[in-house]
C-alpha cells in the first residue's frame, strides 16, 4: 500500500487488487468557482467545549460557568469560538487536505455571526478563493480557501480564509525501462 493512492495489497481470493487511499485534493485537482461540501458534521457537546477551553489555558465564564452564563445576554454557555473554527477547518481535512498539505500559512478574516451552543451540529463547506504555484518552491502550491461553518438550522456560525501550502500532483512513477 502507499500513500499516495496507488499500490497493490492482497485481495480477498488471495491474489492482488489495486488500492486506494485516503486522501485530499492535489492543488492542480482544486477548482476556484466549485462549493466543496463536508460530511459528516459534528455536533458540539457541553463535555467538548469544556475541554478545549480547559486545555487552552482559555478561562473565561462564557464557557465554563453555566450560573454566570445563564445571566448574560444568551443565557447559556458558549461553545468557544476557536474550538468552532478548529471544527470548521477540521471538517474539510479529508475532503481537501488529508495528506496533500504542507503547512497552513495563515487565518485572516475570521468572523463569528452566530454563537454555537451546546447541541449544535456544525457543517462547512469550502471555495477556493485564489490559487498560484509557489514561486520558491518547485512542486508546491499556495491557495487559500473560504471555509464557511452553519448550524443544523443553516445558520452561518464562522467564515474564514485560510492559506495553505500545497503538494502538486506527484510525477507518475516509471519503470526505469525504455518504452
Amino acid at each position: 500500500m502507499t500513500g499516495t493512492g496507488g499500490g497493490t495489497a492482497g485481495g480477498p481470493d488471495g491474489g492482488t487488487s489495486r488500492v486506494v487511499d485516503q486522501r485530499g485534493l492535489y492543488y492542480e485537482e482544486l477548482e476556484q468557482g466549485v462549493l466543496y461540501r463536508h460530511s459528516p458534521g459534528r455536533t458540539v457537546g457541553e463535555a467538548d467545549n469544556t475541554l478545549f477551553s480547559t486545555l487552552t489555558m482559555n478561562p473565561q465564564a462564557l464557557h465554563l460557568d453555566a450560573a454566570y452564563s445563564a445571566t448574560q445576554e444568551f443565557g447559556e454557555r458558549l461553545v468557544n469560538s476557536l474550538m468552532t473554527m478548529s471544527i470548521v477547518v477540521g471538517l474539510s481535512v479529508g475532503h481537501l487536505t488529508q495528506s496533500t498539505i504542507v503547512a497552513n500559512l495563515g487565518f485572516e478574516s475570521v468572523a463569528f455571526p452566530h454563537p454555537v451552543l451546546a447541541g449544535d451540529t456544525i457543517r462547512a463547506e469550502s471555495t477556493v478563493e485564489a490559487k498560484r504555484l509557489s514561486r520558491s518552491r518547485p512542486g508546491q502550491g499556495i491557495v487559500t480557501f473560504r471555509h464557511v461553518g452553519r448550524n443544523q438550522h443553516g445558520v452561518v456560525v464562522a467564515t474564514l480564509l485560510r492559506t495553505v501550502l500545497m503538494l502538486c500532483r506527484p510525477e507518475p512513477a516509471t519503470s526505469g525501462e525504455p518504452a
